[in-house]
């Protein structure tokens, strides 16, 4: 439960840094609270400033709640203790993820080393350490932890990968996200990196004259689709994320000799769909 409420905590400042007014089809936390400003009227402070505070405060508050877990329970004080230093990693690894994320959109020459160190702090910080939340509860010894570690941190990479390709070519209906966030953001996705690695210098410059544009059309935006295509960067992506899918499952299939075969099931079962899903 409390890892949830941290999860949701960095959802909702995450569509406010995204400007991102809609979450799997619903109105975002932040873009509620604009709704209502706008209902009631409210003076001193316009929509979207209104909107945003509330959201900031929102989201720091629903961190604090999902404390209040480690200090009502029935495991020892130095379990909780061990948690809440596990809770406070996560908190500030996906906030430093987030900030070289910033950062990367006013970068050049990106690698897929810098995205994959990125991404590992930003999306794969959450998954990892609520596996080892759950294993200092269950004391498990330091060899599993480490391939409870590596699970999780692969499973967060492919997790994120496939999630930029579902952010650019992904279906919005199912989605419940416009396909044009990333690309008007300047994000550096694994799609933008991969891009300019393969295409032509011609090519490149190109992308890159459309990349810098504050004030991206439709047509802009379909235009930098258009160029990923052409790289087949959705192909190279996927086969990356693979790599990573292979690194989690080679961690889980040492597991196997410990675990409960119901818990491998469910590893395994989640490690598939996170690469195959399509929202």
């Amino acid at each position: 439960m409390a890892i949830e409420f941290l999860h949701n905590a960095s959802l909702v400042h995450d569509d406010i840094i995204d400007k991102d007014n809609f979450r799997r089809g619903n109105p975002a936390f932040h873009y509620r609270f604009q709704n209502y400003h706008k209902k009631y009227s409210l003076k001193k402070m316009d929509s979207v400033d209104f909107g945003n505070s509330i959201g900031i405060i929102g989201g720091d508050t629903t961190f604090f709640l999902g404390l209040e877990a480690y200090f009502h329970n029935e495991f020892t004080e130095e379990q909780n203790l061990k948690a809440i230093s596990l809770y406070e990693q996560a908190f500030i690894e996906i906030a430093n993820g987030v900030l070289i994320e910033m950062d990367m959109v006013n970068r050049e020459n990106i690698s897929i080393s810098d995205y994959i160190s990125m991404i590992s702090l930003k999306t794969s910080a959450l998954i990892e350490k609520s596996l080892l939340i759950g294993a200092n509860y269950a004391s498990v010894n330091e060899t599993n932890i480490k391939l409870l570690s590596n699970y999780g941190i692969n499973l967060g990479i492919v997790f994120q990968m496939i999630d930029d390709i579902l952010g650019t070519f992904g279906d919005e209906k199912v989605t419940g996200k416009p396909t044009d966030g990333d690309i008007r953001e300047g994000k550096k996705t694994c799609l933008l990196i991969e891009a300019y690695e393969k295409l032509s210098d011609k090519k490149k410059e190109q992308l890159n004259k459309l990349m810098q544009n504050q004030n991206m059309t439709k047509n802009d935006v379909q235009k930098v689709k258009n160029l990923f295509l052409e790289a087949e960067v959705v192909d190279s992506c996927k086969e990356l994320s693979s790599d990573y899918f292979d690194k989690a499952k080679n961690a889980l299939d040492d597991l196997k000799k410990v675990i409960e075969p119901s818990e491998a099931e469910f590893f395994e079962s989640l490690l598939n769909f996170v690469l195959n899903r399509n929202y």
